[in-house]
């Protein structure tokens, strides 16, 4: 299976209503600018956001990369049309908001408890890392969030930081920029949901399954449609419906789902 066999199954109606019939009646999408308390580095998450029914599906691109009007486009517009919208953000937003709707989420419920900026964010990545198996010892990032690191640094971890924008970690860690280049010398892959729209997923997908090598996702971007490829290349997933622990001081919730043995 993959992330297009999955989407001609929710287009055939196997995974729900017919999605012809299902519309999204809100479209927008959230820019964020953030430099926790205590750290040097800033950084942007830009993320497009789709409503069916009472879900909301989500995708991360990079700044600017879809234009409002076009996310404005898909209001009232049929989640089946959607699914072939030429943007790969609009359709991972579209079938995570459809998988959603049709299944809200059933894992693992964790309370990322209220704080600021920097305590929710850590809270949030020591949930993440808890799904790292414990013979773990050579972790590629892919998608670097510093509080992430930081975990991984408190378990004694080796990792190898892996991002398309490239640059340094909070610790003047250099980030490589092509994940392929870094798989084989890790024993284990713990990736952002962002790799469903920017042609990443695939490439750890198909490594995962090739090598037996445990592959942890932690999913904003998809955080539904994720946990179907559970005991098909991924081993675990962390997921996080909107609204995002960083949209709000109070508690919020992900959820954890693992492999069945």
């Amino acid at each position: 299976m993959n992330l297009t066999t999955l989407t001609k199954r929710a287009l055939a109606g196997e995974l729900g209503p017919e999605p012809a019939t299902e519309r999204v009646s809100t479209a927008f999408t959230t820019r964020q600018g953030v430099r926790h308390d205590s750290r040097g580095r800033a950084y942007r998450n830009h993320v497009v956001s789709l409503r069916v029914g009472r879900a909301v599906g989500s995708c991360a691109v990079e700044p600017d990369e879809i234009a409002d009007a076009t996310v404005e486009e898909c209001v009232g517009a049929s989640v089946a049309d959607l699914l072939a919208h030429r943007a790969p953000a609009i359709r991972v937003a579209a079938l995570d908001a459809y998988l959603m709707a049709s299944r809200p989420h059933w894992g693992e419920r964790v309370t990322v408890p209220a704080g600021t900026s920097l305590d929710k964010s850590l809270a949030r990545a020591a949930a993440v890392t808890d799904l790292l198996p414990a013979h773990a010892e050579r972790v590629l990032v892919v998608g670097v969030v510093n509080s992430l690191l930081h975990r991984l640094r408190e378990r004694g971890l080796r990792y190898v930081p892996c991002d398309l924008k490239g640059g340094a970690t909070e610790w003047g860690e250099p980030v490589v920029t092509d994940l392929t280049q870094a798989l084989d010398g890790c024993d284990c892959v713990l990736a952002s949901g962002m790799t469903l729209g920017n042609g990443g997923f695939p490439v750890l997908l198909d490594h995962a399954r090739s090598w037996g090598k445990p592959l942890v996702m932690y999913a904003q971007t998809g955080s539904a449609i994720l946990p179907h490829f559970l005991g098909a290349g991924v081993t675990a997933v962390s997921a996080e419906p909107y609204p995002f622990f960083w949209l709000d001081g109070g508690d919020t919730v992900v959820f954890r789902y693992r492999e069945r043995p």
